[in-house]
């Protein structure tokens, strides 16, 4: 005899007694205990229990659900990773046409794994590596098999050069587009260096236009409130440098609309001939970055490479989410189910 648990009803809690037949087998002499398809990896569980922790673990941490089913922590996480493993053998072998190639850190100390995402199917595919070199790298494309490495037609990535390096080696014929918020953000760095040395050459009642708007600075106008656009609009006209910082880092963003390499080039270099003259050395500095890397930023040019570049960046504030909610996940094998899972729909 065995008692299972099962889903709740009615708000009791619900015990199955079933009895569970052990058999001798005349084969090699063991005995052996009746498998049961409706029972979860953990026997005392039935499968669809499991699944229902397994959801609730999608939107709460294991110790609140622990504490809501009266169970054990360990008990939670052994659900719910039997529950991620099924959501991911449901969803079927990869054999992705366009990816997104992204690195996370799991731990402080320059600690990463990479993460490959279908960009088409809007999934992460393979979470590893020890590291984010060209050996790591290789497995994933080792892992996919040199076939389905042939079917790669986009590759979309940082500017990091052991990602395009093994790219091109395991899938030559695959675009490497490199990610435009990527760019960006180098852009507001540059824009926030800027504002630093206004900041230290100024003194006194100057700073004050300054002081506390570093993300009225890096933010889009549009997004603005009421507040932030007048403080934005007091700080460009108290400071000239700031205000024509300003104004590239906004018109720099036209470069993703051009349909031809031809004239998103002429854009580029008309923007990189304004900085003439400007003394602003962080933004010759990105130009310099944006003119060696030319090839993969010119190929979102083409309309076969217009893929949604937003995926990766809300799937890497997903896994900051859940890796926040858990004060850091030590698990590896937990993290990486964990990885591949969250944009997968419920079972």
């Amino acid at each position: 005899m065995r008692r299972v648990r099962d889903l709740s009803s009615a708000g009791f809690r619900i015990v199955l007694e079933l009895e569970v037949r052990r058999v001798l087998c005349r084969t090699c002499g063991t005995v052996k205990r009746e498998r049961l398809d409706f029972l979860a990896d953990n026997p005392r569980f039935t499968r669809r229990f499991a699944f229902y922790v397994g959801r609730r673990c999608r939107q709460a941490s294991i110790r609140d659900v622990a504490k809501e089913l009266k169970l054990d922590w360990d008990t939670v996480k052994t659900l719910e990773m039997q529950y991620m493993r099924a959501q991911i053998e449901r969803a079927g072998a990869p054999g992705p046409q366009a990816i997104g190639i992204d690195e996370i850190s799991i731990r402080k100390g320059h600690s990463y794994r990479i993460v490959v995402s279908d960009l088409v199917r809007r999934r992460p595919i393979w979470f590893g590596g020890e590291d984010r070199s060209e050996a790591s790298m290789a497995q994933f494309y080792d892992w996919l098999g040199a076939q389905k490495s042939g079917k790669i037609k986009l590759a979309v990535m940082d500017m990091w050069k052991p990602f395009r390096n093994v790219t091109k080696d395991k899938a030559p014929q695959a675009a490497i587009l490199f990610d435009k918020f990527h760019i960006v953000r180098h852009l507001g760095d540059a824009l926030d260096k800027v504002r630093k040395a206004e900041y230290a050459r100024l003194s006194g009642k100057d700073r004050r236009f300054i002081k506390g708007q570093k993300y009225t600075l890096l933010s889009r106008h549009e997004n603005l409130t009421l507040d932030g656009k007048r403080s934005l609009e007091l700080l460009l006209a108290a400071n000239k440098r700031l205000n024509t910082a300003y104004l590239l880092k906004e018109t720099f963003g036209q470069l993703w609309d051009y349909r031809r390499e031809g004239w998103a080039r002429r854009f580029f270099d008309n923007w990189r001939a304004s900085l003439k003259w400007q003394r602003l050395k962080p933004y010759e500095r990105f130009a310099d970055m944006i003119d060696r890397h030319w090839d993969g930023i010119a190929a979102y040019c083409k309309p076969e490479n217009k893929v949604s570049l937003g995926f990766v960046e809300g799937l890497n504030n997903k896994i900051r989410v859940f890796q926040r909610r858990a004060y850091g996940l030590r698990d590896e094998e937990y993290l990486r189910l964990k990885v591949l899972s969250c944009m997968l729909p419920p079972l």
